[in-house]
C-alpha cells in the first residue's frame, strides 16, 4: 500500500471572514414596512445642555429588531348558526361552505407545513411540535399528512413545467442518489440548470431511466459522473466531472507502486484544469486564450492515459482505458459555454435530498416518493430564481383550492434579507432541540461550532449554542416569513 496523500497545511488563518474579504451584512427592511417606529432624540444639546425640545432633528442612525408574537397564525372560527322563524316556527340552520370545511389550515400555513417537511426535513411529529409551540396552532398527525398530499397534487403543473424545461435546456447536470419505497431501495435521479431542477425516483439506475427523468429525449449538453448510463450521451455532447476525476486520481496514488506516479501526475494536471478555469471564470482570460492554454495540458494528460493503460495494475489502467476511449468528454467545458469541467450544481441540489434521506430513510408510499419529487424541484428551482419559496407554495395551494391554474415560478428576482433579531433568539430553543440532535462530527460533515471530539452516545447533549443559533439563522427565514 503506498503512501496517503498529504492533507492540507494547515494557513495559519483564523476560522471564519477574512479581513479584506467582501461582507455581507444584514439588510434593513424599508422604514414605511416595518410595524412600529421608535425615536430616540437627545433632550438636551451635548456641549450647552439646551433643551431641543421643539427642535426638528434627521436620522442617522437605524437599527431593526424582530419579534416572534405569542401566537404567530391566525385562527377564524367558523360557526353555523339556527334560527327559529317566528312567524312558522321552522329553524333553518346556516352553512360552512364546503370549501372552508375542507381543511383546518390556511394556504399559507398549508404551504408552511409543506416547507417544514420538504426543506426543513422535520418528522411529521416534529413539524407538529413546531407549529404548535413556535406558531401557536395546535394540529394533528394526520392533518400534517393531509397538507402534504394536498400541496403534492397542486405542484403537479408546476412539476411538470419545470421538467420539461429542464429537459429542453441547452446544458444540464446530471446526478443521482439512494433513496428508498417501503423499505425497498430506490434512485433519486436530478437534473440542474442555472435556474431550475428537476428530480425522479426511479427503481433502477438505469439508462431507461435517466431517460425518464428528461421526459424520454436526451436533448442538449449534460455534465455527469463517469457511471455507465451516461455513455449514452454522444461524446461531443458530454462533459466528465473533473472533481470527481480528481478523486480517481487521488485513489491511483493510494494504491502505491507504478500506480503512485500516474495518480500524481493526474493530480497535477486535475489542479492545472481547475486553475484555468478559475481563470477563465473570472474573465482573467478569454475562451480563445482558454483553448490555446488547454490544449498542451491536453496533450500531456493523453500521454499520461497510455502510460497507465500500461501499468499493469488492474484498476488504475482501466481507468486510464476508459478515459482515453472517452477522451473528447474531458475538454468540451473549453468549447462549449455554458459548460463548467464539474457537476457542483447537481451536487448542491442533491444535497438537500441526501439529508431528507438520511434523516427519513426515504418513503413510506408511492405517493410519498410523489412529493419528495415534486417539493425538491419546486424547492429548489424556486430557490435558484432566488424567490421567495413559502409565497410560491402559498400561492399554488390558493389556486389549487378555487380550482384555478397553479401559477408558474417567475424568472430570477433577488429576495430581500431581512433581520431576525430577537425572533431568531426566541425560536432557537424549540427549532433546533426538534430538527438536530447533537454536535457530533461524521466523516463528511462538522457542526457550526467545530467540535471534532466525537459523542459518546446518539442521544447525548442537544446542539451547543453556537450551532443552536447557527441552525437558527439558517432557517427561521423559512419557517416564519
Amino acid at each position: 500500500m503506498g503512501k496517503k496523500p498529504a492533507g492540507k497545511k494547515p494557513t495559519g488563518r483564523r476560522r471564519g471572514g477574512q479581513i479584506g474579504h467582501k461582507g455581507h451584512g444584514r439588510k434593513l427592511i424599508p422604514v414605511q414596512e416595518v410595524d412600529e417606529v421608535v425615536v430616540h432624540k437627545p433632550a438636551v444639546c451635548e456641549h450647552c445642555q439646551k433643551s431641543l425640545e421643539g427642535v426638528a432633528g434627521e436620522v442617522v442612525g437605524r437599527h431593526q429588531v424582530a419579534e416572534l408574537p405569542v401566537r404567530a397564525v391566525v385562527i377564524t372560527e367558523h360557526q353555523s348558526m339556527a334560527c327559529r322563524c317566528g312567524a312558522c316556527g321552522t329553524v333553518s340552520r346556516g352553512v360552512i361552505p364546503e370549501q372552508l370545511r375542507a381543511s383546518v389550515a390556511g394556504p399559507r400555513l398549508s404551504a408552511a407545513i409543506g416547507l417544514l417537511g420538504g426543506f426543513v426535513h422535520g418528522s411529521r411529529r416534529a413539524i407538529r411540535e413546531v407549529v404548535a409551540e413556535v406558531l401557536g396552532c395546535p394540529i394533528g398527525l394526520g392533518s400534517i399528512s393531509a397538507r402534504e398530499r394536498e400541496l403534492s397534487d397542486a405542484l403537479e403543473s408546476a412539476y411538470a413545467e419545470v421538467a420539461e424545461e429542464v429537459s429542453a435546456a441547452r446544458v444540464k447536470y446530471v446526478d443521482e442518489t439512494g433513496w428508498g419505497c417501503k423499505g425497498a431501495d430506490r434512485w433519486l435521479f436530478a437534473a440542474a440548470t442555472k435556474a431550475a431542477a428537476v428530480f425522479r425516483i426511479e427503481k433502477h439506475r438505469t439508462r431507461p431511466s435517466l431517460k425518464k427523468l428528461l421526459r424520454g429525449k436526451l436533448r442538449g449538453v449534460f455534465c455527469t459522473d463517469r457511471f455507465s448510463i451516461y455513455d449514452l450521451i454522444p461524446l461531443h455532447r458530454h462533459g466528465i466531472c473533473w472533481a470527481h476525476l480528481k478523486r480517481d486520481f487521488v485513489r491511483c496514488l493510494e494504491r502505491g507502486g507504478a500506480s503512485e506516479a500516474i495518480g500524481q501526475e493526474g493530480i497535477d494536471i486535475c489542479r492545472k484544469v481547475f486553475d484555468l478555469w478559475h481563470a477563465f471564470r473570472d474573465k482573467r482570460i478569454t475562451r480563445a486564450e482558454l483553448g490555446a492554454r488547454v490544449e498542451p495540458v491536453r496533450r500531456k494528460m493523453r500521454e499520461l492515459l497510455e502510460r497507465g493503460k500500461a501499468a499493469g495494475v488492474p484498476k488504475t489502467s482501466g481507468l486510464c482505458s476508459k478515459l482515453r476511449r472517452r477522451e473528447q468528454t474531458l475538454w468540451n467545458w473549453a468549447k462549449i459555454p455554458g459548460l463548467e469541467p464539474t457537476n457542483n450544481l447537481a451536487e448542491r441540489v442533491l444535497r438537500p435530498a441526501v439529508i431528507w434521506r438520511k434523516k427519513s430513510f426515504g418513503s413510506d408510499s408511492v405517493g410519498g416518493c410523489v412529493f419528495v419529487e415534486r417539493m425538491l424541484s419546486v424547492i429548489q428551482t424556486v430557490r435558484l430564481r432566488k424567490q421567495n419559496v413559502l409565497n410560491y407554495l402559498t400561492a399554488a395551494v390558493t389556486a389549487h383550492r378555487q380550482g384555478e391554474a397553479i401559477p408558474a415560478i417567475g424568472a430570477m428576482t433577488p429576495i430581500p434579507c431581512v433581520f431576525l433579531g430577537s425572533l431568531t433568539i426566541a425560536a432557537t430553543a424549540v427549532i433546533v432541540p426538534v430538527f438536530t440532535s447533537t454536535c457530533r462530527p461524521s466523516k463528511r460533515s462538522r457542526p457550526f461550532c467545530g467540535n471534532t471530539e466525537p459523542s459518546a452516545s446518539t442521544s447525548s447533549r442537544p446542539f451547543c449554542a453556537p450551532c443552536a443559533f447557527a441552525w437558527a439563522c439558517r432557517y427561521s427565514c423559512s419557517l416564519i416569513w
